[in-house]
């Protein structure tokens, strides 16, 4: 996907957490969490600048958690505990949501690596349709939109 397509797939993975943190009674929380997700739903790509391959180590679940785990210490610095572990998972349902937004791609995504070769496809539609990559940040601006407007 392009990055109009991570950022919808971002904002679809979040938008359930929004609601519940609305309902929580925690609506900066909930802005700022939008704000996470989309900050980081195109970190992954940052390998197109980096001396490794595309869809190799920035695309995996150890990259999720490892960053997720960074941003959580590092929010731990100037914010309360709770706060840092909500930016910090915020932060990997992000991660998470642009590999699984790859992996419906015909390039596919290889999750596991290095612990696993398995390669994963979904085959569903070319990273780079206009078309698709569209419709999800409609999808996923509505979904955010909807789970905000429809909660408490």
């Amino acid at each position: 996907m392009y990055w109009r397509g991570h950022v919808g797939i971002a904002l679809l993975a979040y938008a359930p957490v929004a609601g519940a943190v609305r309902v929580a009674g925690e609506p900066e929380l909930a802005v700022l969490g939008a704000a996470v997700a989309v900050a980081f739903a195109t970190l992954p790509d940052l390998d197109h600048r980096l001396p490794v391959s595309h869809r190799g180590p920035t695309h995996t679940v150890a990259f999720t958690v490892a960053v997720g785990a960074v941003v959580a210490v590092a929010t731990a610095a100037v914010r309360p505990p709770w706060t840092a572990a909500f930016v910090g998972g915020v932060a990997a349902l992000s991660l998470t949501s642009h590999v699984a937004g790859d992996a419906i791609t015909p390039m596919g995504i290889w999750p596991f690596r290095p612990l696993s070769e398995r390669h994963v496809t979904l085959d569903l539609t070319p990273a780079a349709n206009p078309r698709a990559n569209r419709l999800f940040l409609g999808v996923g601006a509505a979904a955010l939109a909807l789970s905000v407007t429809l909660t408490p």
